[in-house]
């Protein structure tokens, strides 16, 4: 095992321990969603885009032959796959995002400088090379979040369509004597939930994180073996899943090949251009304050495919500019940010530090992913509605870092310490522009979706978007019109993704 590999074990046993994962009670799913087959789909045409055929009966003797090596497999069953069992009884979908936020963190750390003082891309072709590929930055880490999420979404209900076409049911509903070692329901067994989820995770991660296919692979194969062993899937349950989870992955690989992340680095020349086009403003432009200076972080990030805004929906939707770098609104915010910075208090420190969420982190999205788990954990989805909700975060987020991004880029606006250069900030300043404030962003957009979701939690979360926004001011790296912003644009790109949702038939209002 690797150090990368090494970091993510850590990251996920912190995870376990503090979400009472692997020894906590298992997470009820009394709900089927029977229709989820109808459902509004994102990517996909419809159900019948992905063919799986029907299985054999339950009388066949082949299958009976499956069901005995279930109950073979129950009675075999050591203490660590009993474990295993119970943690992928709490829903594959919440458990790989929870593997995802491991790798996320593990790859948070910004490439070196080489010795001439000169800075390497990581690349997909070379993922081992130095250094490593991906570094995951908070708009890497939005489009991973999001790919694995709405991809699982598409196949789960591609899934139910032929869960309830076939109608065969999970091997402890089936006879034979197999076991329930996991929530009951009434919900067929054939596709494997289990196996669909695993897939798609699996083939997407693989090529997201290169570098951690084994242990990516291990947790596939463990989830596997491990809805055979709680009796809710025989083995031709698990390999149509399978196989179907692969054929919706390779779509949306199809998609991601095409999305325009290659290109969100750009070159020197197009760097020049940015600065360029600030100073005939009239403006400072926005400069790397590392040494040796470091090339903005994926400054074409804003000509990203969305998900629920199209090019023109971005382009609507963009702030107007940032206050004039030789005004005096902007002098007053200067001001006021270096007042904010030397003056903070011990509740603003910590506020500052929580949402840090810089290097070894899931980021900024990831940070919104963890405040919905908690949330998650308390309902009784099925698997489907659970993958719908963290879709619509996600294509939340995505959203947020294409059209924050963009907004940064067009402005190219500096930093508070840029300025001033006496400022002391806090935290480590991040290498790209400040107007607008992506965790400002992010936040806001993230607070509109789980609001839609959890309606209860509105309160929290507001102040969570709220908190999480201002802390960047009291660490000094952005001004309050970054803060006042983002938030607003947040707000304005989650309304897209809850608009998607209110129409999308699973809307439980309806």
């Amino acid at each position: 095992m690797n150090i990368q590999s090494n970091r993510i074990a850590g990251y996920l046993c912190g995870a376990v321990a503090l979400a009472g994962i692997l020894l906590g009670p298992v997470r009820a799913t009394a709900a089927t969603d029977a229709n989820a087959g109808t459902w509004r789909m994102i990517v996909l045409t419809g159900p019948d885009q992905i063919y799986v055929p029907p299985p054999a009966p339950v009388n066949d003797a082949g299958y009976q032959s499956e069901l005995a090596a279930v109950k073979s497999a129950q009675a075999s069953m050591t203490k660590a796959q009993r474990q295993a069992v119970d943690y992928w009884n709490q829903g594959g979908v919440f458990a790989w995002n929870q593997i995802l936020h491991g790798l996320v963190a593990s790859a948070d750390l910004p490439p070196e400088p080489n010795a001439d003082n000169t800075y390497s891309a990581p690349s997909a072709a070379n993922p081992f090379a130095f250094p490593q590929f991906p570094f995951a930055n908070p708009p890497y880490a939005a489009r991973s979040y999001s790919y694995v999420a709405v991809a699982t979404y598409e196949a789960l209900k591609v899934a139910w369509h032929y869960k309830y076409l076939y109608n065969r049911p999970t091997p402890f509903n089936a006879g034979g004597g197999v076991q329930a070692i996991s929530p009951q329901s009434d919900l067929p067994g054939y596709p494997s939930e289990d196996g669909v989820v695993s897939a798609v995770s699996q083939t997407l991660l693989s090529t997201l994180f290169p570098t951690q296919v084994a242990i990516i692979n291990q947790k596939a194969a463990e989830q596997q073996q491990a809805a055979i062993q709680a009796g809710r899937a025989t083995a031709s349950d698990i390999a149509a899943g399978v196989e179907l989870g692969k054929a919706v992955a390779a779509i949306f690989l199809t998609r991601a090949a095409n999305d325009g992340l290659k290109a969100a680095g750009g070159t020197q020349a197009q760097w020049d251009a940015l600065a360029a086009a600030a100073v005939a403003r009239g403006e400072t432009p926005w400069r790397s304050m590392e040494t040796p200076p470091r090339p903005p972080m994926l400054p074409l990030y804003g000509q990203v495919k969305g998900w629920m805004m199209t090019p023109d929906d971005f382009l609507k939707e963009r702030p107007g500019p940032p206050p004039s770098t030789s005004s005096s609104q902007m002098a007053k915010e200067l001001a006021d940010v270096k007042y904010a910075a030397s003056h903070i208090t011990r509740a603003q420190a910590a506020t500052s530090y929580k949402w840090a969420d810089g290097a070894s982190s899931p980021t900024p999205p990831g940070h919104w992913n963890v405040i919905a788990d908690t949330y998650l954990q308390s309902t009784d989805w099925s698997e489907v509605r659970m993958a719908r909700a963290l879709a619509l975060l996600n294509m939340s987020q995505q959203d947020a870092a294409i059209g924050c991004w963009d907004t940064k880029f067009a402005y190219f606006n500096p930093r508070p310490a840029q300025l001033d250069r006496s400022l002391k900030t806090q935290i480590a300043l991040p290498n790209f522009p400040a107007y607008e404030s992506g965790h400002s962003t992010f936040s806001a957009a993230a607070a509109v979706v789980l609001t839609y979701l959890f309606p209860q939690g509105a309160a929290y979360f507001n102040a969570q978007r709220d908190e999480a926004a201002l802390s960047r001011f009291y660490s000094g790296i952005h001004y309050k019109s970054d803060i006042d912003v983002g938030v607003t644009h947040g707000i304005a790109i989650g309304g897209y993704t809850v608009r998607f949702a209110q129409s999308d038939g699973a809307d439980f209002s309806k």
